[in-house]
């Protein structure tokens, strides 16, 4: 199935490295209308949808965990988890302390309607606005993002006030020396080492994909490794 994810994805990724034009994909109504069209087929078919990046980008991550010998009790938080599939992937590979956060109620009913399908109903998941966190949502050891941030730069609406907020909201879920791994489409390295220099510390860049044109290569998609500093 050609889900509302992997659309969105080329439609924001066709924005690389500009002042984004603002989009009806940055939008809470946009998203609750295709998580309603996910989990109706999802009822229907049994279909979870594609994943955000693909397969590839849960690897990845996974792999980089496991090199850095995260600990399987780590506390670690998806941000906008969308369907859940990554919360399924990590505790397949051992992880035991997850949580999901998404801001559309349809994708947090998908997301557990899932968990509970794979036998996992002890991942937590709830409905939370990143930029609007409940204050007992802190003590993260790893949070991660695969396109939440990307979603957030279309919106039509604040989105400069609300990249702000969404460093502040990281500071905040994020414990001092935490890892933040954020995925992107939208955003060079260069750009995102200046949205989150103030309060993190790059720790790597992940290998992602390359192409080459005109004789220069680039990449399609960047994946960053941060530190909270305290």
């Amino acid at each position: 199935m050609a889900s509302a994810e992997s659309s969105h994805v080329s439609q924001s990724c066709s924005e690389e490295g500009q002042d984004f034009i603002p989009s009806k994909l940055g939008t809470k109504e946009y998203w609750d209308d295709a998580y309603m069209r996910e989990l109706q087929t999802y009822k229907d078919i049994g279909d979870v949808g594609e994943i955000w990046f693909g397969e590839g980008s849960m690897n990845r991550v996974i792999k980089w965990m496991e090199k850095q010998n995260i600990p399987e009790n780590a506390a670690i938080l998806d941000i906008g988890t969308g369907n859940g599939v990554f919360l399924v992937e990590l505790a397949k590979h051992g992880f035991t302390n997850l949580t999901g956060i998404d801001y559309s109620s349809a994708s947090i009913e998908l997301t557990r309607n899932i968990l509970e399908e794979e036998g996992l109903i002890t991942i937590k998941v709830q409905e939370q606005d990143f930029l609007n966190l409940s204050t007992d949502f802190k003590d993260f050891d790893v949070c991660i993002d695969k396109g939440t941030f990307d979603a957030i730069s279309l919106n039509p609406e604040g989105r400069d006030v609300a990249k702000l907020q969404y460093v502040t909201s990281l500071r905040a879920v994020l414990k001092p020396q935490g890892q933040f791994v954020i995925t992107s489409c939208n955003w060079t390295k260069e750009q995102l080492l200046q949205i989150f220099s103030p309060g993190f510390e790059l720790l790597q860049e992940l290998p992602t994909p390359s192409f080459q044109f005109g004789g220069i290569i680039g990449n399609s998609v960047m994946a960053l490794v941060f530190k909270r500093l305290s």
